[in-house]
């Protein structure tokens, strides 16, 4: 498999991963009081929005030629950091 390929297939699973684990936090807004749902909905729509912006730049890659997919893959390693260290920080925040 080629090594653009592989990398594609292995950030496809890390943001099913990633929607998973958002999931879990709506499923934990549902259940609390108002005050927290709205502190919930609004870490939510952030995590969703970096999640997005994720998918956008691994869309990007897909229909990349070989020549540019490196540069691209850079900038989508930014942003997965972005998204992991908000997901962090969220999981912190509501425990």
């Amino acid at each position: 498999m080629e090594k653009k390929e592989a990398y594609q297939k292995k950030m496809e699973a890390q943001l099913h991963e990633w929607q998973a684990k958002i999931d879990v936090l709506k499923a934990k807004a549902a259940q609390a009081q108002a005050d927290r749902q709205i502190q919930y909905h609004e870490e939510i729509e952030s995590l969703q929005q970096k999640q997005k912006h994720v998918r956008e730049k691994l869309n990007e890659l897909k229909s990349a030629g070989t020549e540019v997919w490196e540069d691209i893959r850079d900038a989508l390693e930014t942003a997965w950091i972005d998204l992991k260290a908000s997901f962090d920080r969220a999981l912190v925040r509501f425990r």
